[in-house]
């Protein structure tokens, strides 16, 4: 019973694992569906993977200085 019961968790996760593999676009969660693949995608609403999706000037101003604008973490 025991043995049966950690066959079917296995089986369980596995199954879990792939389909949250599935559901991730080709490109990454934040690209959209024309975007190059890699780890950074251009600045700008029509670049998200979020379709309609609409910032202010101030977003976008904020999206196009994106690496510049992250702390390095190196306290």
């Amino acid at each position: 019973m025991l043995i049966k019961l950690a066959a079917l968790g296995a089986l369980g996760y596995v199954g879990y694992r792939a389909y949250e593999k599935s559901k991730l676009d080709k490109n990454g969660v934040a690209f959209a569906a024309d975007e190059p693949s890699g780890t950074v995608r251009n600045a700008g609403a029509e670049s998200t993977g979020t379709l309609g999706d609409t910032m202010s000037k101030t977003d976008e101003a904020l999206d196009e200085t994106f690496p510049a604008s992250d702390a390095t973490a190196k306290y």
